[in-house]
């Protein structure tokens, strides 16, 4: 045979062989891997006993037809790593993978089904080659895994078994697919621990989480769902959940209070059948507010211990100070429970409430009277009729100024008896001497009530400093003048007529008025013009007008009369 004759038929020969199969392999040739797409980080490698889910492609290497795909049978495999149940190539060429890794691996013939080939799929001395996906690995001794991503600073209580948990969730597999979320159906997910409502891992991994902590639990599927699986976590599956702890309580918790700032004195603690005010910012545990009385710039007002607020709150308002900041904590079986408040309060909310106590009252309160300053020497004291001058703070019982009369040139002035100012005040003005200072305390039904006035809010208590800065006497209801010596001199016209004229003129009888109430014999009505009261009483005693008195036109006082300015 010539020489070209023989190349020709070595190059059929090579041919034929590698169209019909793989030359008998050496028993030495082991697993090829090329691991053509990683993911960026590996926290775990595949080893010996683990178990693993993966999806793969597999292909002849000679030619590259399909021979198997767990993508076409919509399953992903899972087995055991060096237990024997997978060809011998793959359970050497999944060593050392992660999830989410891409890797081909080469498995020669007597690693695979060596020269005798599989079903008529693959012939014999095949070489084969695994597309190879990691969906997850996990281990028979592996427990809940738990990362702390964030905790708070303080931690009242931390989740124990019976206690009740609102948390929000991420629930992924290891290759980030989303299987469920809270937040996706904006609502905590709500449940009681140690009753089997959750799956074993999760229900381990919220143990002794403090609300506002942010935990990543990983759950292998013996402590998850398991063979089965569910919805859309297939069977033997790892879990990963990022889980946001939003409420904690016990059905056993009562109202909890911190004070945080106390009054330095405190005559009187709120008590049932008080009506109160305070402001408020209200929150959940984690901090996210769902209401504030200060936004809208007003106290929320009500009774205590009468059913007019949520059952914590009744219980939260009794035992304060007035000016008491307090912070509560009230669990939902005694605020707004499961129904909870629509767009407002979540079903089995707990809340937290921070106080600040602007004052309460009883409707049955007196007037409080406290002298600050008595002068050594208290002569007369203010009485009703009485024409007063005095300096005034007026605040509420956290401090605010309303008025003052330091707003004006002059001090304030009032006759007591006739309605000129609120009854509190009137009440505190009286009995007083020049130079004495009081603190009155003056409760709304004494004040300006459920209404409030210009500047007061509705229900206010006040609180008036008082200084009394001048005091007149006064004369009772309908009188310009009073004798204050039995009724004045005897007979009455002739003391009248100063020079004995038998007549008396305006300027005579203002002359005599004045005298006698320069000499304590008379007095006019105080805090009202001299000049104009005079005139009256003299035009009152001048009936016929002619401009003077005489003493047939003079008429003694009648007291069945009292509106008349007679003398």
């Amino acid at each position: 045979m010539d020489l070209s004759l023989s190349l020709s038929l070595l190059s059929f020969l090579l041919h034929l062989f590698c169209v019909r199969g793989d030359p008998d392999p050496a028993v030495d040739v082991d697993v090829e891997v090329d691991r053509y797409s990683m993911p960026t980080r590996c926290p775990r490698e595949v080893q010996g006993e683990d178990f693993v889910r993966y999806h793969f492609n597999g292909t002849l290497r000679a030619d590259g037809s399909k021979f198997d795909s767990s993508h076409d049978r919509g399953a992903a495999v899972v087995s055991q790593v060096g237990s024997g149940r997978l060809l011998t190539g793959i359970d050497r060429g999944l060593h050392g993978m992660c999830v989410n890794e891409h890797r081909k691996i080469y498995v020669p013939p007597h690693l695979a089904f060596g020269t005798v080939g599989a079903g008529g799929v693959i012939p014999p001395n095949a070489t084969l080659v695994y597309d190879v996906l990691l969906l997850d690995v996990w281990n028979a001794d592996d427990k809940v895994q738990i990362r702390t991503l964030h905790k708070p600073e303080s931690c009242v209580r931390a989740a124990a078994a019976s206690d009740f948990v609102r948390y929000h969730y991420n629930g992924t597999l290891l290759t980030g697919q989303v299987f469920d979320s809270s937040y996706s159906r904006n609502a905590t997910y709500d449940t009681y621990l140690g009753q089997g409502d959750l799956i074993p891992g999760v229900e381990e991994g919220l143990l002794g989480m403090c609300v506002g902590e942010w935990r990543v639990l990983i759950v292998p599927p013996f402590l998850g769902y398991g063979v089965n699986g569910s919805g859309l976590v297939p069977p033997q599956a790892t879990l990963l959940y990022e889980v946001l702890m939003i409420d904690v309580f016990n059905s056993k918790d009562n109202v909890t209070a911190t004070v945080k700032e106390a009054p330095e004195s405190c005559s009187r603690r709120s008590k049932t059948g008080d009506f109160i005010r305070y402001h408020y910012n209200g929150t959940f545990q984690d901090g996210t507010p769902f209401d504030s009385s200060y936004k809208r710039n007003s106290t929320y007002n009500t009774y205590i211990g009468m059913g007019y607020v949520i059952k914590g709150m009744d219980q939260a308002l009794q035992g304060l100070c007035i000016g008491e900041k307090r912070r509560v904590v009230i669990p939902p079986h005694l605020a707004y429970g499961e129904r909870g408040v629509e767009n407002l309060i979540p079903s089995w909310a707990v809340l937290v409430f921070d106080i600040h106590v602007i004052d309460f009252h009883h409707p049955k309160d007196p007037v409080q009277i406290r002298s600050a300053l008595k002068p050594p020497r208290c002569g007369e004291t203010s009485e009703a009729n009485d024409w007063v001058q005095y300096n005034y703070n007026c605040s509420l019982m956290d401090g605010t100024l309303l008025y003052s009369s330091d707003q004006f040139d002059s001090p304030s002035v009032a006759t007591l008896g006739v309605n000129a100012v609120i009854a509190g005040l009137e009440t505190g003005l009286r009995g007083m001497c020049v130079g004495e200072k009081r603190e009155v305390l003056v409760p709304p039904h004494w004040a300006h009530g459920e209404d409030g006035a210009a500047g007061v809010p509705a229900s206010a208590v006040l609180l008036f400093e008082l200084e009394l800065v001048d005091l007149q006497k006064g004369v009772p209801d309908g009188f310009m003048f009073v004798w204050l010596q039995d009724d004045g001199p005897e007979p009455l016209f002739p003391a009248m007529d100063l020079n004995g004229d038998k007549q008396v003129p305006l300027e005579e009888f203002s002359e005599f008025i004045k005298l006698q109430v320069r000499e304590g014999k008379g007095r006019l009505r105080p805090g009202v013009d001299q000049e104009s009261i005079i005139k009256d009483m003299f035009y009152n005693q001048d009936s016929n007008g002619d401009g003077r008195i005489i003493e047939d036109e003079v008429q003694l006082k009648d007291d069945t009369v009292p509106q008349r300015d007679e003398f």
